[in-house]
């Protein structure tokens, strides 16, 4: 009796992970973050500000939006694969590559996830890391904790 009571409260502690996971990673669901420089995103140039990410459906290759709260003419649509961090954040966090003063979005952080979702490098990205490369140097990590 006390092994049939153990695995049900497992099984409902398991449920209420996996609901407030789903939760966090809904369609309608924002990440909110104040980006203090210009960046790129998808061949854009996006202005430093104010920005909301969300995603655009329920599909596996997870597809983002970034749209800047201020103006919303600045947005790009961009896809991303999953990538398992090595320990879950407890915060929202966007990571960008910077080589020298220019800055890739390249990873969305979302608080309470072990997955986090990698952005596809575009053309002129791939062209700075090889530059890079060739001179022995690696772009560096920017990390942005969201609001």
């Amino acid at each position: 009796m006390k092994k049939i009571f153990s695995l049900v409260v497992i099984g409902s502690v398991l449920i209420v992970l996996v609901a407030a996971t789903a939760q966090a990673q809904l369609p309608g669901t924002a990440i909110r973050a104040t980006i203090p420089f210009d960046f790129k995103v998808e061949g854009r140039t996006l202005p430093a500000g104010n920005y909301e990410i969300r995603r655009i459906n329920d599909d596996e290759s997870i597809g983002l939006l970034i749209r800047n709260v201020d103006d919303k003419h600045d947005k790009a649509m961009f896809e991303t694969e999953p990538v398992q961090m090595r320990a879950i954040s407890g915060k929202d966090v966007l990571v960008f590559n910077r080589y020298g003063d220019v800055y890739f979005l390249s990873e969305v952080e979302t608080a309470g996830e072990q997955t986090a979702r990698e952005v596809y490098p575009s053309r002129s990205e791939r062209q700075l890391r090889r530059e890079m490369a060739s001179n022995q140097l690696e772009p560096e990590a920017v990390s942005v904790v969201c609001n």
